[in-house]
This record gives structure tokens, C-alpha cells and sequence, in this order.
């Protein structure tokens, strides 16, 4: 029999699909690439479901590859066309909400938002957060260790993540759903799974570790006059503020007035500045919004900030953040892009910045390159589109020219978005070649035959 006559046999017809009748959505992610029809697509609505599949790809050496939200810009859930392509969007429940030791356990396939709605009707928070909330799975934000707005407070997805459920390459499940903060038996199993892109296993459940909601808040908009100004206050405010500095997003005028224009969003400040920030802070100090004035305040005395303002309700903060989060707007506002998501050393981001900015100006004059980010951890977005180019984008060009330089300054080709099949020829710019290989020697022992996601990230 052939794959997919064994995956029907042992399976049947709910759960796995064939031909034509194959969703459109299966056949691409987020990443642009060119739709592809996979062998057959397995939609699992338990463990089982996925450990019986995985043994018989594993037995017949068949590719498979792993599917949540499908909104990963990298490729990494992109299908293969002799592979199998297995969606988790069936195992998509909150299991648990445990306030008492702060848990939330759930399914690989939660879309993030259920989630975090979950935990907010018990009063939690889970602190994990990106402007994909609405579509991508919990699956996702693991096999990525995604970052999102904050990074800066409450860490990365592996910082969240207690404990997880997942399945080989030969169907056996491995059991490490922990529970608890404290737990220094052996090996962290879980590690092998966070940040992998679903090249070592098959996530099916995990533990995250939830946060008490923070009862206080301020947000503010902030204009400086340039990147050196922005990383001196972000400095001051990391004094000033300490962990009640939830997100520092900084927007460069590139992406600012553009974004802004093409949204219709009003400017919050008079007059035109160098780069535009929203802080946010959240803790359980009634004085918050007070804090943030006074260190804002100083930071004016001390010539960092030329303008800022406050929000006063919920409506004027989500006016706030309104620019920044208005990124799925890209392809109505711009159009065809190249999109980069690099981490730079603090030291050096307001160099590169200009020099990446500069260097795509220089190469093709009408260029519009869009610089935005999570400045607090280092990540810094950058979109490119060439006007002239229309749908013929000089996408290669300008990867050598936008990641050459990230290397040069010492920084990651990824700080979240992951490797995929986008950035494989990279990876190499951030990592060694003693890494690589230890990398892929612990690859070899999970998945001995090579069936997860190959060709994908370092496998």
C-alpha cells in the first residue's frame, strides 16, 4: 500500500485528506512560497491520532511536516510535495487553568488569543504576546520560542513553557508535561522542542506558566530625536521603571509615516521627530501612570525626549499602539515585500539602522525599507519594497545585502520568527559550524531517518 492508503487504513477518512479535496490552506504558510500539494494531510484529534502517523512516516521514510496557525513568515510549516503535511487545528482546547500554581495546560492547536482568554477569565495572564494572537497556535509559538511585544518583562515562549507532551519521529510519546517551577530531575526534556521548528518531534500539549494580571497600567507615546536618544532612554526608563517596563516599541519615521498615512491614524504628537516610541508598563502600584510621568518628565529635563503623551482610558491606548500594530495592513499599504526580523547589540542598533536604511537607498533609489522593533530585546523588523521592481521584487539582492550586514555587526539573522526554508542559506551568519553540528547530531538520534521537516531550519 502506499502512504496515504496506510494512513486512511489506520486513520480513516476524518482525519486524513487527499487530493484535491486537500484545503488551499494546507498547501502554503504565511512565508509567500509557491503553494505546494502534499502527499496527504492528516488532521488529528488526539495523541494517538498523531503518534499512529508518525510511525508509519517513520517506517516508510516519508517527509513530514508539522502545521498550526500557518502564519510563520519563514516557511517552516510549509508543506512538501512528497511529504505529509499534519495540522494540528483539531487539538485546539484549553485543558486546564490551575490559579493555585499558576498553569495553563492545552493542546498544541490553541490559537494563542483562546488562551489568553482562558487565563484572563481567572484572573491570569498569559504573558506571551504577538500580533498573530488571533491565528497562531500554541504549537506555533513553541516551535518558533516566539518573542512578540513583552519580551522585555516576561521573556521568550521557552520562558513560559513548564512542560510539553510530544511525539517522536516513531510515534513514541514523550510525557514531560511538568507542572512545577522547580523540577532539576535530569534533562530538560522540553528544551528539545522550543525554537526547533518542529524538526525534532510533534508538540501535542504543553504547561505554560501563567502570570498574576498586573491591576495598574500606563501607556505612552513618545517622540526623540534620534536612535541615540531612544537607547538613552530606554536605559533611563529600565532604571526608573524597572520590571513595571512591560514593552519599549520603537518606530523609525520609515515605517511611522508611511504606516500612519496608510491607516489614517491621527499623530498623537506636534510636529515631526526622529523616532517614535510606546512604552507600556503594568504592575500593582496605583502610582503607575505617575512613575511613568515623572520618568518621562526627567527624560525631558535631561534633553531625551522632545514630546510624549499619555494615554487616559482604553480607547486612547489602543490609539496608541494603532501604528504599530497595523503590520497586516503590509500588503494593501505596500505591497509585494521582503520582510526581516534581525537582532543587533544594542550598541551598535542606531548605526545599523542608518547604514541598512542608507545601503537600500543607495541600491535602488525608490526603495521604501521600514525599520520598526522590540528595542528592549534587540529585535529589530525591517520591510523592503522597491516600487519600480512591481511584482518582481529583488528579494535576493537585497537578503545579501540586509543580512551581510547583520553579520557584520554581530547580530542573529533570527531573533523570533525562526529559520524555515527562508533563511536556511543564512544560518550560518549566527551560528558556528560546531554548532550546526551538534545541532544536527542531536537531530540524528530523535529522528534517525530524517522525516521532520527536512531541509528546514539546521536539519
Amino acid at each position: 500500500m502506499t502512504v496515504a492508503e496506510c494512513l486512511l487504513e489506520a486513520l480513516g477518512p476524518d482525519v486524513v485528506t487527499i487530493g484535491d479535496r486537500i484545503p488551499e490552506r494546507n498547501r502554503a504558510d504565511w512565508s509567500g512560497l509557491p503553494a505546494v500539494m502534499p502527499l496527504a494531510l492528516v488532521r488529528p484529534r488526539t495523541t494517538a491520532d498523531v503518534s499512529a502517523a508518525l510511525r508509519i512516516c517513520h517506517e516508510s521514510a516519508t517527509p513530514l511536516v508539522t502545521q498550526g496557525g500557518l502564519s510563520g513568515l519563514c516557511g517552516g510549516a510549509h508543506p512538501l510535495e512528497r511529504g505529509v503535511a499534519l495540522s494540528l487545528e483539531r487539538m485546539n482546547r484549553v485543558l486546564s487553568v490551575d490559579v493555585a500554581q499558576a498553569t495553563l495546560t492545552a493542546e498544541a492547536g490553541c490559537v494563542l488569543q483562546v488562551a489568553q482568554q482562558a487565563a484572563a477569565d481567572q484572573g491570569m495572564m498569559l504573558a506571551v504576546d504577538l500580533g498573530a494572537r488571533g491565528s497562531c497556535t500554541l504549537g506555533g509559538v513553541i516551535s518558533t520560542n516566539a518573542g512578540g511585544n513583552q519580551v522585555l518583562r516576561y521573556g521568550m515562549a521557552r520562558d513560559h513553557v513548564l512542560g510539553v507532551e510530544a511525539v517522536l519521529a516513531d510515534g513514541t510519546v514523550l510525557p514531560a508535561m511538568n507542572r512545577l517551577l522547580k523540577n532539576n530531575v535530569g534533562l530538560d526534556l522540553k528544551q528539545m522542542f522550543i525554537g526547533t521548528e518542529g524538526t525534532m518531534g510533534v508538540v501535542t500539549q504543553a504547561v505554560f506558566r501563567l502570570q498574576p494580571r498586573p491591576t495598574h497600567g500606563a501607556t505612552a507615546f513618545v517622540g526623540v530625536a534620534d536612535s541615540v536618544a531612544m537607547l538613552a532612554l530606554l536605559a533611563q526608563a529600565r532604571k526608573a521603571l524597572g520590571p513595571a517596563l512591560i514593552s519599549f516599541e520603537v518606530m523609525w519615521p520609515s515605517f511611522y509615516d508611511i504606516m500612519r498615512a496608510g491607516i489614517g491614524a491621527a499623530h498623537p504628537l506636534a510636529g515631526s521627530h526622529g523616532v517614535y516610541i510606546v512604552i507600556e508598563t503594568g504592575g500593582f502600584d496605583p502610582t503607575m501612570r505617575e512613575r511613568l510621568e515623572l520618568c518621562l518628565a526627567d527624560a525631558m529635563e535631561a534633553g531625551l525626549v522632545e514630546d510624549a503623551v499619555i494615554a487616559g482610558n482604553l480607547r486612547e491606548e489602543r490609539a496608541l499602539w494603532a501604528v504599530r500594530e497595523s503590520v497586516s495592513e503590509y500588503p494593501r499599504i505596500i505591497g509585494k515585500l521582503t520582510p526581516f526580523d534581525i537582532g543587533i547589540p544594542l550598541d551598535r542598533m542606531a548605526e545599523a539602522v542608518a547604514t541598512l536604511e542608507t545601503a537600500i537607498k543607495a541600491r535602488w533609489p525608490d526603495a521604501q525599507a521600514l525599520s520598526y522593533g522590540h528595542m528592549g530585546d534587540s529585535n529589530l523588523h525591517l520591510v523592503v519594497n522597491v516600487p519600480s521592481a512591481g511584482s518582481a521584487q529583488p528579494t535576493k539582492e537585497i537578503k545579501a545585502l540586509v543580512y551581510g550586514l547583520t553579520r557584520d555587526y554581530a547580530g542573529t539573522v533570527s531573533a523570533e520568527h525562526g529559520i524555515g526554508l527562508i533563511k536556511r542559506d543564512v544560518i550560518g551568519y549566527s551560528r558556528s559550524p560546531e554548532e550546526l553540528a551538534a545541532m544536527r547530531a542531536v537531530k540524528a538520534a530523535l529522528d534517525p531517518r530524517g522525516i521532520l521537516n527536512p531541509g528546514k531550519a539546521f536539519a
